[in-house]
């Protein structure tokens, strides 16, 4: 696995890359040897955020902890992204290696797995709009999220509000 180490507003050290790369790399027998992992330190005052993304064969596996240490962060990071791959083992069928999980491990967790279902479909037409509107549609609809067709490119977009009070948008990849 590709491991790249990003340090916001703080340094970090070279014990921290090598404990951050000896944990990750318990997550290697999950994924193909492409899979990209890309961890983002981050200091302000007296709190450590740690994120990790794990991106593999078009899977993103994402998981982000603040806590005073950062190598407590660290762990509860990767704690968290390997229950959310082993709780979604089953979904992900062949996206991640067959021989990943002990039998005793899958039965475990299968227990544990819910079902997706889908209890309401909304369809709603998308006039072309730039994404302040979208933006300000969101707002006045009270939602998290809001899905629009961009007005300078026509493809589907998508604005959100993140955690910090900014929005993001989310716009398709075209190779």
């Amino acid at each position: 696995m590709n491991i790249t180490i990003t340090a916001r507003k703080t340094t970090v050290k070279d014990s921290f890359k090598e404990r951050c790369e000896k944990k990750i790399s318990k997550l290697d027998k999950f994924f193909t040897d492409d899979a990209k992992a890309n961890v983002v330190v981050t200091s302000e005052r007296e709190r450590e955020t740690v994120e990790v993304t794990i991106q593999s064969q078009g899977m993103f596996f994402r998981s982000e902890k603040t806590t005073a240490d950062r190598l407590d962060s660290l762990d509860e990071v990767i704690d968290n992204l390997f229950r959310q791959i082993v709780k979604n083992k089953k979904k992900l069928g062949k996206r991640i290696r067959d021989d990943a999980l002990k039998s005793s491990e899958v039965e475990l967790l299968e227990q544990d797995v819910a079902e997706y279902h889908v209890v309401k479909i909304k369809k709603f037409p998308m006039k072309p709009m730039a994404v302040d509107e979208a933006i300000l549609q969101m707002n006045m609809l009270g939602h998290e999220f809001y899905m629009f067709r961009n007005s300078d490119d026509n493809e589907i977009n998508v604005v959100y509000k993140r955690n910090n009070g900014d929005y993001g948008l989310i716009e398709p990849k075209i190779d």
